[in-house]
């Protein structure tokens, strides 16, 4: 991802794990000019614990992105399904994930790598026009180091 391709501000976060490899690169779009962030893009590899979900709940990006917010409501997943996107003549199966908090889009995608893409937003569309800005991270980024 460029961050000249993204009006706004973007900023980034790793998860670290006690042995030193990444757990999780987090990036962190506010499009509202510091009131808050319009999106969260997470990238979890295989392994990592924030990929670990009980019955229900919510992606770690978007309890991420409702802790930003201010917003302190319980929201749950009421509903996943999955379509095909075309990105880079490749098709992508990509699962929607429903909120019962309607503003939040949620959408995830694996990678070749095994790397569990997440992207959740507020009170705007995922739309398929978003996956053409993507650009993979390099896996060795979560390589112990």
């Amino acid at each position: 991802m460029d961050p000249g391709d993204w009006p706004g501000n973007l900023g980034a976060g790793l998860l670290p794990a006690p042995d030193g490899t990444c757990q999780g690169v987090f990036l962190r779009y506010d499009l509202f000019g510091g009131r808050g962030p319009a999106m969260i893009i997470g990238n979890l590899p295989e392994g990592s614990p924030a990929r670990e979900l009980g019955e229900g709940e919510v992606p770690f990006e978007v309890a991420q992105l409702l802790d930003a917010l201010g917003n302190d409501e319980d929201v749950t997943v009421v509903e996943t399904e999955d379509i095909p996107v075309m990105h880079d003549n490749n098709l992508l199966i990509v699962k929607r994930i429903k909120c019962s908090e309607g503003r939040i889009s949620c959408v995830q995608f694996d990678r070749s790598d095994n790397v569990l893409v997440t992207i959740a937003s507020w009170d705007r569309p995922i739309t398929d026009d978003l996956y053409a800005l993507l650009k993979p991270l390099p896996a060795e980024m979560f390589q112990q180091g």
